[in-house]
């Protein structure tokens, strides 16, 4: 029978984690109670070490990929997108703001800064605005607004982005959208955005007067839930500082923009700044990773990308933290496809130790129930001396070579002790000590099965298979790289939907093409561009074409965004051209 699944929290890991998986019926991983690998789900807020991610087991899953805390440092964000940007052109990668790595472009922000002061200074008379933050700090500390470089001061690596002064106000309060991305897999790319984000406002109305008032200018709730203004009642925000995605959805309808274009410039953000760092991911199918994509919005309702945040904050400080939050951990966990076989990790780590054992040539511990399987000392002692007549043989004693197909009579008649054929003999040459290293070495182990046969696995190892002795010459161990299923490879395009998650990428089957094995970036990047080029014309010519056009055009395009629970197949949105 399958057991519970059981999750592993590191000790900053938040409560809104253990909360939804107990609900979930799962068990908590307890040193004392459970084995070393007994576990299903490890999660944590910071990074792993690579020995983890080597050291898997098939019914293990990390929430974190290798490699990608780097997007959550501003610096290496701003040198990604700079990259992408003189690649492919700053119509594609233009949604961030102009971006400087100081000390190393102090000379490059000079230059601009005295740039822009000339123009605002012939043109609007106001002098240009810049933010200044720390590059490896988060929760809005240590950011500054300032319009004279006088004002610039720091004491370690910092980014000076060009501030957007005119930012889109909702009864005068600044605000930015916090956005849930998944990636469920980075080979091949594929993304899931979260339904129900979050609106984080500041607290006091904006004013670009006091550049030093903090509740004024960031939308931090780290900073702000310690606002004077926070528990008050301000007009159409309420009380605190968020709103869920819904209800700003509500919002929007009412200002007649285009929705479509405007929900899907912001899946553009996501999918384009992942692509910076997609193609140096390396492989790891018992992963997912789960971002907080900050957005801004200007008057324009132009979304501009201020941060990428790796392991984004799950406290629940309000009604729409819960809401939010929680809803999302629950769509998460379905996302990841648990199933029954996850529960049999037990079974599974007793089948592998029995398959070791055998590979090891004792015949003795072969049994057709792995759950049965027991060592007693006396086992050990018989291996003991299995293993010392072994390497004897390697110094000039000559034994029978065991023969694989004659099965357990052909290995007892080597190594047994007792059998007429062969006598008993000890060795006492140190020089086989080494040789014993390497034949006890993990590389003579059997392949793992694929994790959906172990329920009928422990019947179909013949002896004549499983009982076989090492290589004398066994290459290097390497740690083995385990297939989380087969669903991982699967070619197949994924689902559209799994709770409130919403398939954002692939988006046709050109894009599920080119993100297979290698991904092909420019494909993805043509079609990117042409999606929003035909979202714009639609709009555009939005009279001429008529109200039945402009409706199955809409549908065409609903699956991409925040669509129907069954949205429609790949196929009959878009066709192979």
């Amino acid at each position: 029978m399958a057991l519970p699944l059981v999750f592993r929290l590191h000790e900053k890991a938040p409560e809104v984690i253990r909360e939804v998986l107990l609900e979930r019926g799962w068990e908590e991983y307890d040193l004392q109670e459970h084995e070393k690998g007994d576990w299903n789900l490890y999660w944590r807020t910071s990074a792993f070490r690579n020995f983890e991610y080597e050291n898997l087991l098939p019914w293990q899953r990390l929430n974190h990929y290798p490699k990608t805390a780097s997007i959550a440092r501003k610096d290496c964000l701003a040198r990604n997108l700079r990259r992408m940007r003189g690649t492919y052109g700053p119509a594609l990668y233009g949604f961030s703001p102009t971006a400087f790595i100081l000390p190393n472009d102090y000379t490059r922000f000079l230059e601009e800064y005295t740039k822009t002061r000339l123009e605002n200074k012939g043109n609007t008379g106001k002098p240009g605005y810049w933010i200044c933050k720390p590059v490896d700090l988060s929760r809005g500390r240590g950011i500054f607004v300032f319009d004279d470089i006088k004002h610039l001061t720091y004491d370690s690596s910092v980014i000076v982005q060009k501030y957007i002064s005119n930012p889109l106000l909702i009864a005068g309060y600044k605000f930015d959208l916090r956005i849930y991305v998944c990636v469920k897999s980075f080979r091949p790319l594929t993304i899931y955005m979260h339904q129900q984000g979050l609106v984080r406002f500041a607290t006091e109305k904006y004013n670009l007067a006091s550049l030093d008032n903090l509740f004024s200018h960031l939308t931090n709730t780290s900073i702000n839930k310690f606002g004077l203004f926070y528990n008050t009642d301000k007009e159409r925000v309420g009380q605190g500082c968020k709103w869920t995605l819904g209800k700003f959805r509500s919002f929007l309808q009412n200002q007649g923009i285009n929705e479509l274009l405007f929900w899907q410039k912001i899946n553009n953000i996501v999918t384009l700044t992942l692509l910076t760092i997609a193609p140096s991911i390396p492989a790891c199918p018992n992963c997912m990773e789960l971002f907080g994509f900050d957005i801004l919005i200007d008057s324009n309702f132009k979304p501009w990308l201020l941060e990428v945040n790796f392991s984004p904050a799950l406290s629940l400080d309000c009604a729409a933290d819960t809401t939010v939050k929680k809803g999302m951990i629950h769509d998460l966990i379905d996302l990841m496809n648990y199933r029954k076989v996850d529960g049999l990790r037990q079974r599974r780590h007793l089948r592998q130790r029995h398959i070791r054992s055998c590979c090891l040539g004792n015949p003795s511990v072969l049994t057709k129930n792995p759950a049965e399987l027991v060592t007693p000392r006396s086992v050990h002692v018989k291996k003991r001396q299995k293993e010392r007549r072994r390497h004897c043989s390697l110094n000039g004693k000559n034994l029978p070579q065991p023969s694989v197909e004659r099965g357990n009579n052909a290995v007892g008649c080597a190594l047994n002790p007792t059998c007429q054929k062969s006598k008993p003999f000890t060795c006492r040459n140190k020089k086989s000590r080494p040789l014993l290293k390497q034949m006890k070495s993990p590389s003579c182990w059997s392949k793992y099965e694929d994790v959906e046969s172990v329920e009928d696995s422990s019947t179909r190892h013949s002896t004549s298979n499983a009982c076989r002795l090492p290589p004398i010459h066994a290459p290097k161990y390497k740690p083995s790289v385990f297939s989380w299923d087969r669903g991982t490879h699967d070619r197949t395009a994924p689902p559209h939907r799994v709770g409130d998650f919403i398939l954002t990428f692939p988006f046709n089957e050109v894009t599920h093409k080119a993100s297979q094995d290698t991904l092909d970036v420019r494909t993805v990047l043509h079609e990117v561009h042409k999606l929003t080029s035909q979202l714009t014309f639609s709009h555009i010519h939005k009279e001429k074409r008529g109200r039945e056009n402009n409706g199955s055009m809409k549908n065409k395009f609903t699956a991409l965004l925040w669509g129907p629970r069954n949205p429609p197949p790949l196929n009959e949105c878009f066709s192979s051209n």
